[in-house]
Parts: structure tokens; sequence; C-alpha cells
């Protein structure tokens, strides 16, 4: 892992913070905003297992600004450390991509007595979110990894938070949950800067070939890895969308946005002012208030 001494001052210029940056879309999204410069900080749930990814960046970009810091995003007291460390160190945030994400095989509480996929797909990277704002101003884009499977999701509360849903464990339901909640999160804090000049837009990457879909059931991974994943998205290009929001100067601006294939999608009123907005965010508030 890279350090940096500082002799009692922050590092200067452009700073990107990517979630889940040691393998799949997250290295791909590290990898492209350290090629146009910005320092890249890989926040990494493995970082020791991230450190050749990290070489690999440097090497392909000859950006060697690129840091690995650690972070659980099934711990808000880790959530809050990872903040406190990057308050301490830089004075500005220009890019945030809340890439991370997981399916949980089976059922698990984190310390906070949250479920595990709902803390590390949405509680942990809006409460990140929140505790980073204030390092944030005109110009700096947030971008959270959604998924089309917001469609399928149900808020169900407080289930959502302690089970991930009312009735029995089931991760793909779970995923599907945190997936609607990020999108919201991602309309509401939208409408809440709006005037700030931080934007907050939702990419959706579509199927991508990732460890994420895995099954865990050996004879069926094993036909999806020779008849499905050749056929869906590489990492490289279910991240593009991604990747262009975070970059592009055509993205300067938009914001409260749900896209798709470098295109916004009209998701359509019911999920814009969704009935379960206000109180989704409510909720979340109360569990995240204490690490604010």
């Amino acid at each position: 892992m890279k350090s940096n001494e500082l002799s009692g001052s922050k590092i200067a210029g452009r700073v990107a913070i990517i979630t889940g940056a040691g393998t799949g879309m997250g290295f791909e999204e590290a990898k492209a905003v350290a090629a146009k410069g910005y320092y890249t900080v890989m926040a990494c749930h493995h970082p020791a297992e991230a450190e050749a990814r990290r070489q690999e960046i440097i090497r392909e970009t000859g950006n060697a600004n690129v840091e690995i810091i650690g972070i659980e995003l099934a711990d808000l007291s880790d959530v809050r450390r990872f903040a406190d460390e990057i308050k301490a160190r830089f004075d500005r945030v220009d890019l945030l991509m809340n890439n991370a994400g997981t399916i949980q095989t089976g059922f698990h509480l984190t310390p906070d007595n949250i479920e595990h996929t709902v803390s590390v797909n949405y509680v942990g990277p809006y409460l990140l979110t929140r505790l980073l704002l204030p390092l944030m101003g005109e110009g700096s884009r947030i971008v959270n990894m959604a998924s089309l499977t917001y469609w399928m999701g149900r808020l169900d509360f407080p289930e959502f938070f302690t089970r991930g849903r009312k009735r029995g464990f089931h991760r793909i339901h779970i995923y599907c949950n945190t997936k609607l909640a990020i999108t919201l999160f991602t309309f509401q804090l939208a409408k809440l800067l709006k005037g700030s000049g931080i934007t907050v837009n939702a990419a959706d990457p579509w199927m991508v070939s990732t460890n994420i879909i895995r099954m865990h059931i050996p004879v069926v991974d094993f036909l999806a890895d020779i008849f499905f994943r050749p056929v869906i998205y590489t990492p490289r290009k279910g991240a593009d969308t991604a990747i262009r929001l975070l970059l592009d100067e055509d993205k300067a601006g938009q914001t409260g946005t749900y896209n798709r294939s470098n295109r916004i999608l009209d998701v359509g009123e019911k999920y814009f002012h969704h009935r379960q907005m206000q109180e989704l965010w409510d909720r979340t508030e109360e569990i995240v208030r204490k690490y604010l």
C-alpha cells in the first residue's frame, strides 16, 4: 500500500475516491480517473489484495498518485474512520464513485445490526457520501452504482434494514431492494443539493461479467462461464456509463438522473417521487446520526 509523508500539509490537486476499486468495474473506474490526472484513492475491502491492481494502474496511466485506503462498508464506524482520514489528508473531493457492492449468500448482521448486503450496497455508501460532502463544492460529482433490478425492489420498514426484506432471506430480492434504495437516495440527494454545483447521478451497468453474479452452485456457475459470460458486458464496458458521468465535460451540471448505456433513462414519476423516498431518508438518518 502506498503511503504519503505530508509534512503537516494536505495533499493538493484533484481527488477521486472509488469504492470497490480493487476488482471489476471499480478497477476500471479507478484507472480511468487516474489517466485523467486525479489523485486516485482506491477504497477497498481487501487492501493487500488490491496492491497488484494499484501497480497496474500506475504502470498503464503513468500517474503515481494512486493510493489504497481500506474501508469496510459493513461497519459504519469504519466508514467514519475512512472519512476522517480523507478529511485529515485532503482539502477537497472532486469525484466520489460509490461502486462497491455485494450479494451475500447467507443472512449476516453487521456490528450496527444492519443486514450485510443492505449496509454494503446502501447504508455504508449513504454515510460515506454524507461525511464527505463538506469536502465537495462546485464541480464535484457523485455517482452511485445502480442496477436494472431496482424495479423489482421493495422497501419493507423496518425489516429492510435489519433483515433486507420482510419475508425470509433471499439474496437476489435483498440485492434488488438495496438497488432501489440507492436509486432513491440518488434522486433525493440531487434535490437537496440543487444549486450547490455538486451533481449526483446513478449509473446502471446492465449485465456485467463480475464475481457478483456468481450463484455459488458449481454446475450453474460452470455453465454460466461457458454460455452466459461471453455474451454480457465486460467490466470495462459495464463501467463506461459511470466513467462518463465522472469525467465527460458534457455531463457537467447533469444531476438527479438514472443512466444506462450513456443515456438518461426516464424511470418515471413512480421513482422520481417515490412514496417512500422521504421515509427511507429519515430512517437512514436515524441509523447513521451517531456517525455524522
